[in-house]
């Protein structure tokens, strides 16, 4: 059985999803997150496994449903707080973020047979998923974060095992990356925020 990971950050206004301000203030920025947390944990809970993980920089909120540990991030840039979330687990464990509520139980159940590793790129040019049949924090330390290179040097990380390649998702990161996730989920938590808050932004 599989450990899933999910790192994120408390949604709190002015901390998350900056990149979406404007058109939404910083309260629906964070509305979105929120919602995006919570379909993303969801999803995980749904999925079987044999560890549910929130690995959180701040406090847990309402949004948290029962079956989850929750881990404090460490210190350092974000490819040290991914490095540790693995170095806590002992065999395969699956890492993903907060940001890509169109997620499903089907593509975080991982068949590790044949398989060391897998990997889910993100259009932006990051990942959005991050498995470890046997987990090694010194797979990520080092890799830049939060560019359009960081996939394809976290990918190059992995070359020497066997790959099992996730499909490309997109995560919400501008206004018009929340329009297409939210026609991705349709019925999501993120899907009905956003059209709650889309004609204010409009304005």
């Amino acid at each position: 059985m599989t450990t899933l990971l999910v790192i994120a950050k408390e949604p709190r206004p002015g901390r998350v999803k900056t990149r979406l301000t404007p058109p939404f203030t910083p309260e629906e920025a964070a509305a979105l997150a929120e919602a995006a947390l919570a379909d993303t944990l969801d999803v995980v809970a749904r999925t079987p496994a044999r560890r549910r993980v929130l690995v959180l920089d701040g406090a847990p909120g309402p949004w948290l449903p029962p079956g989850f540990e929750v881990v404090r991030q460490c210190a350092g840039g974000l490819d040290e707080r991914l490095a540790a979330a693995f170095a806590g687990c002992d065999g395969p464990a699956l890492l993903i973020g907060m940001d890509t509520p169109q997620v499903t139980p089907e593509l975080l159940t991982v068949d590790w047979d044949g398989c060391d590793a897998c990997f889910g790129p993100a259009v932006d040019g990051g990942f959005w998923a991050l498995g470890l049949a046997e987990p090694d924090p010194a797979r990520l330390r080092g890799v830049p974060m939060s560019t359009p290179r960081t996939g394809a040097v976290q990918r190059s990380r992995l070359a020497d095992l066997r790959v099992r390649d996730l499909p490309c998702l997109r995560d919400v990161d501008t206004a018009y990356d929340a329009d297409l996730v939210a026609e991705a989920a349709p019925g999501s938590r993120f899907a009905t925020t956003l059209a709650r808050l889309a004609p204010v932004a409009d304005r």
